[in-house]
């Protein structure tokens, strides 16, 4: 293939790939550093490496949502909307951020409904599952409550936490990634919340359309993310 033929945003892609693997590399070395240095007592080195595993599954998930959306775009993501065990799909979400969870100490509560199913894909709902996830991980003093409800003839998944809550900037927006702006003081780019936007929008049920919404309050008073799905 000629070189010119090569689209900025395919090349961009690949390398988000490519990164992607890399990291996935150090991220597990560096867990297992971190197992040692608790073994060994070192707790100053074991909690600034928990900190530096936080944002290397941030950036990690970051990177899988740049992917997603890229294949979005280009109409090329293999949209899957099948029946899922909403209770199966929780749990693949808890166990890819067990390792990051363990070593905060974290208290997760999961209140679904073994015999609940529903229709959505079951990757890209993970996806938002993971991204609510590495925030209430971020903002929570040491509980997270993941909850599956059918409510008004909609699945609602709530990711909450027992933090401070969202700002109230961030509520007057409702969560809706197109108000959303870089921060140069957190590093956020609003980038999770497009994507779990757009994951939202992707389900459909004749006239009714998937939401995305942030609210304080909850189980434990804090932080709640909470998507419905027709």
């Amino acid at each position: 293939m000629d070189p010119e033929e090569i689209s900025f945003t395919d090349l961009i892609a690949s390398s988000i790939h490519d990164m992607k693997n890399s990291l996935n590399m150090q991220t597990n070395y560096l867990e297992g550093i971190a197992v040692d240095c608790r073994q060994r007592g070192d707790t100053a080195m074991f909690e600034n490496l928990e900190r530096v595993i936080y944002q290397a599954n941030r950036m990690n998930s970051n990177l899988i949502q740049l992917l997603s959306l890229y294949k979005l775009g280009k109409s090329i993501y293999p949209t899957d909307i099948d029946e899922h065990s909403v209770a199966e799909m929780i749990e693949e979400s808890l166990l890819q951020n067990k390792s990051i969870m363990d070593l905060k100490g974290l208290s997760i509560t999961v209140d679904c409904d073994p015999h609940c199913y529903w229709y959505f894909d079951r990757d890209l709902v993970i996806g938002v599952l993971i991204n609510a996830l590495n925030n209430a991980y971020n903002y929570t003093n040491d509980k997270i409550r993941i909850a599956a409800n059918t409510v008004d003839g909609c699945l609602e998944l709530r990711v909450e936490d027992n933090g401070r809550g969202y700002p109230a900037s961030m509520l007057l927006s409702a969560g809706v990634p197109l108000n959303a702006s870089t921060n140069f003081l957190n590093g956020s780019t609003g980038l999770g919340f497009y994507f779990s936007y757009h994951v939202a929008k992707l389900h459909r049920n004749g006239e009714r359309t998937g939401t995305l919404g942030i609210e304080n309050g909850g189980a434990y008073g804090g932080g709640c993310f909470v998507l419905r799905l027709p």
